[in-house]
């Protein structure tokens, strides 16, 4: 009975696992048999484009440099003694010829009195001197006193005379060093901070000065180029204003325009490089003396030159190359030669591209020769300040 059983369920197992087979081989054969589908089409790739264009082109030269004052005066004491007044305020605009401090004058005025004196001294004698002359000529022509008394009194006259022009001199000098103490403002500028405080007593040795006049209307910058610019740097100082416009040190803010004005005599043999100076009004006081700055020039201009988006130039293995759009929607290969990068626009030398063509400028990292494209809608971007080209 037992051995009946086993058979059965035997049976059973056998028959099932032949039902699963069949369900297997069906959905097998299904798939088989069913028709492969058709291959879609590539999706086209997003791409930015813009027109290769004609333009007149500013051409420039950046220089870091340090802004100068236009002149720089140490307010120095001429003569010893206490200061008895100050009479600026720091970080003020000061005039030329103003009073800005005052000396212990009255040693020198004291002295001044002295010379005075003996200059009147002097005078007296000089008048007594030539009286007694005129009286030895007299009597010379009537022979009532020799010729040896005669020319001994024109002696004394003339060491009268001689006597009088010294003190004069000691007057003038006594005069000059009375004015010293009397300290003027040599040329107009900001005049910075004080060094020395009121009562002090003040040396013509002293090495530190009362305070520091700057000129910073106008002011200058002071900025290096490499000396193989030195042809175009010396074509554009030829035409009068050569424009200079000094950024932050960054290269972010524009501070002042200006103009070129001179060129140093010498290259610097250590870095190869020229130093050239330039001006500016500083209306707006935007300079400062020893601030870094970006000074750009304008050497050139390129006048109806092709120009392309320098976002749109691609560095390759045998080059640069853009992606040029043709009619199909689809991109080739153009590479190109570029002589100047002004801004955000890089200006053609070559001719595989003419005036209209469409390139792409945004999504080149997916793209290759023959690839479809799509337009993607986005703003253009905003053109930077051509003095910022290299």
């Amino acid at each position: 009975m037992s051995k009946y059983i086993g058979e059965t369920s035997r049976q059973r197992l056998i028959r099932a696992g032949g039902a699963i087979a069949v369900v297997l081989l069906a959905v097998l054969g299904f798939k088989f048999f069913q028709p492969a589908p058709k291959p879609r089409g590539a999706a086209a790739i997003p791409v930015s484009v813009e027109k290769v264009t004609r333009e007149s082109v500013p051409v420039y030269r950046i220089g870091f440099g340090t802004v100068r004052a236009f002149n720089s005066v140490v307010l120095k004491v001429r003569v010893d003694g206490a200061l008895d007044k100050v009479l600026f305020n720091e970080g003020e605009e000061v005039k030329q010829g103003q009073v800005l401090a005052q000396i212990d004058a009255r040693p020198y005025q004291a002295a001044l009195n002295v010379v005075l004196a003996k200059k009147a001294q002097d005078e007296a004698m000089l008048t007594k001197a030539r009286g007694d002359l005129g009286r030895f000529q007299t009597l010379n022509k009537s022979q009532f006193t020799s010729q040896q008394n005669l020319e001994a009194q024109q002696a004394l006259v003339a060491q009268a005379e001689a006597t009088l022009k010294g003190d004069e001199a000691a007057v003038e000098n006594a005069r000059v060093q009375l004015g010293y103490t009397t300290i003027t403002a040599p040329v107009s500028g900001r005049i910075g901070l004080r060094q020395v405080d009121m009562g002090n007593i003040l040396r013509a040795s002293d090495n530190v000065g009362l305070a520091v006049i700057s000129t910073v209307h106008p002011i200058s910058v002071i900025f290096s180029l490499p000396a193989s610019e030195l042809s175009i740097i010396t074509k554009a100082r030829s035409q009068a204003g050569t424009p200079v416009i000094a950024y932050s040190s960054d290269d972010k803010v524009k501070l002042a325009e200006g103009t070129l004005l001179t060129v140093d005599s010498a290259v610097d043999e250590t870095n190869g490089s020229i130093k050239l100076k330039a001006t500016f009004q500083n209306e707006s006081n935007s300079l400062t003396p020893g601030q870094s700055v970006s000074a750009h020039i304008l050497l050139d201009t390129q006048n109806g030159v092709l120009t392309v988006p320098a976002r749109a130039v691609q560095r390759g293995p045998n080059g640069l190359f853009v992606y040029a759009l043709k009619p199909d929607s689809t991109v080739e290969v153009r590479p190109i030669e570029t002589s100047e990068t002004v801004g955000d626009k890089m200006v053609l030398v070559s001719a595989t591209l003419a005036e209209g063509d469409t390139i792409v400028t945004g999504g080149q990292a997916r793209l290759e020769p023959g690839a479809k494209v799509s337009l993607r809608a986005e703003p253009k971007a905003e053109s930077k300040d051509p003095a910022k080209g290299g």
